[in-house]
């Protein structure tokens, strides 16, 4: 089983209606089937999500977050964590919005080094 516990992650690529960028960072937790995430950076002020996993490394989350507009943003998503070469993780997520737009779109997470994340 795939545990992100303490991983640490970049947003790759996003699609157009998406708010993440190369500038939000996310940090995972998990304990057993548990998985939650802080995020920021770029025009994200301040995310949550919190889901399940499963023993081949599919997400079912939902997210929410407040950006730089003072917007409250919230959504559902469907992940699926990948072991690259490297050994790192990568993570691709299907999401759709629950407000704004309601739209879809499709981004994805490469593992990054957590030291001093989210420190201030």
């Amino acid at each position: 089983m795939i545990n992100l516990n303490n991983k640490a992650f970049i947003t790759q690529s996003n699609t157009e209606h998406g708010d993440t960028n190369q500038e939000t960072i996310f940090l995972y937790k998990q304990s057993k089937s548990v998985v939650t995430a802080e995020y920021k950076g770029g025009t994200i002020k301040s995310g949550n999500l919190y889901g399940t996993i499963d023993r081949d490394g599919n997400i079912d989350m939902q997210y929410h977050h407040t950006n730089f507009n003072n917007q409250l943003l919230t959504g559902i998503c469907r992940s699926k964590v990948e072991r690259l070469d490297t050994g790192k993780l990568r993570i691709i997520e299907d999401w759709q919005w629950t407000s704004k737009d309601f739209s879809k779109g499709r981004s994805i997470l490469e593992e990054i080094d957590p030291t001093n994340f989210f420190t201030s």
